[in-house]
């Protein structure tokens, strides 16, 4: 189910910054603990910052993409697996990200972080496939109903 255009570069914008931010928070943390450089500790609060403003903004963009795609497509038949690998990937993210800001657990918190990044870094991956998967699907049955309307 192709989204507008509009809707569609949002969750693009909003998917590439999460993951630019996420890796790039993930190096500078690293980079803290080596270099010992204030900079780091600076670029690592820095993107978090962000990495948490833009999670909100793109909870709210995977809400609305709920019923003008994930139903829609459902229904159709169309991307169902890949579909519900993005969806699992986004709920792992979502209660990760609930268990690093609000549990203080120190047992928890760093099998959060990395369950978190390892699924991060997944849907990352999977996205642009989920994309191609759906274009070919939707390409298929365009090829599909023009021959039906020749017959």
């Amino acid at each position: 189910m192709r989204l507008k255009s509009s809707f569609r570069y949002s969750l693009y914008a909003a998917f590439s910054v999460l993951s630019l931010t996420g890796a790039g928070w993930l190096v500078a943390d690293w980079q803290k603990d080596v270099a010992g450089d204030e900079i780091w500790q600076m670029t690592a609060a820095n993107m978090l910052m962000v990495h948490g403003g833009v999670a909100m903004l793109s909870l709210l963009l995977v809400g609305a993409l709920i019923p003008v795609h994930v139903l829609r497509s459902w229904r159709s038949g169309g991307n169902r697996v890949s579909g519900s690998v993005m969806a699992a990937f986004n709920a792992v993210l979502v209660v990760t990200a609930f268990g690093l800001y609000y549990l203080g657990s120190e047992i928890v918190r760093p099998w959060m972080s990395w369950i978190h990044l390892g699924a991060g870094f997944a849907l990352a991956a999977m996205f642009p496939f989920h994309i191609w998967l759906g274009r070919r699907h939707r390409g298929r049955e365009q090829l599909r109903s023009r021959s039906e309307t020749k017959s």
